[in-house]
């Protein structure tokens, strides 16, 4: 089970993208009209956990190579072998926003629109039974960040 996941070939529609390439593009379409402000929905402090795609497939692949020995622990009568996918930790959307900020280059101002729903308050997957294994992300989130940015920024940039 992946946590929200970003990556190459991400969704940056306006309309239905998801938090992370909706502030990406937010970001870079106000730093090409050479605009000041940013406003973002809620308060900023729902708390969001994001895996890079990569590590998802290197997870995926991780799991599929176990040796039957230790596959056999994952299954039992009464759980299902259910294992989260995803970095165990994560930040507001303030500090999201902060993040996308900087790796776009946009210095202006950060507004909260109160007016408008935050969300649910927290997703963050227990990732202990993957850490066990012995699994863990390698992408930061900001390098992370700062791939997708490079990948797409000439969609938004003249």
């Amino acid at each position: 089970m992946p946590t929200n996941l970003y990556g190459p070939g991400d969704n940056f529609d306006p309309v239905n993208s998801h938090v992370l390439p909706a502030l990406i593009r937010k970001t870079a379409e106000a730093k090409a009209a050479g605009k000041h402000e940013i406003v973002v929905w809620g308060t900023g402090t729902p708390r969001r956990e994001l895996l890079y795609s990569e590590d998802l497939a290197e997870a995926c692949a991780f799991l599929l190579n176990l040796d039957e020995p230790t596959y056999a622990t994952l299954i039992s009568e009464t759980d299902p072998p259910l294992i989260n996918i995803g970095t165990g930790e994560d930040v507001t959307i303030r500090e999201l926003t902060e993040i996308v900020f900087r790796v776009v280059g946009f210095d202006g101002t950060l507004t909260f629109d109160h007016t408008k729903p935050d969300g649910t308050p927290r997703k963050l997957m227990d990732v202990t039974r993957l850490h066990t294994l012995g699994w863990h992300h390698t992408t930061s989130l900001e390098q992370g960040i700062r791939q997708i940015w490079e990948l797409a920024k000439s969609k938004f940039t003249a």
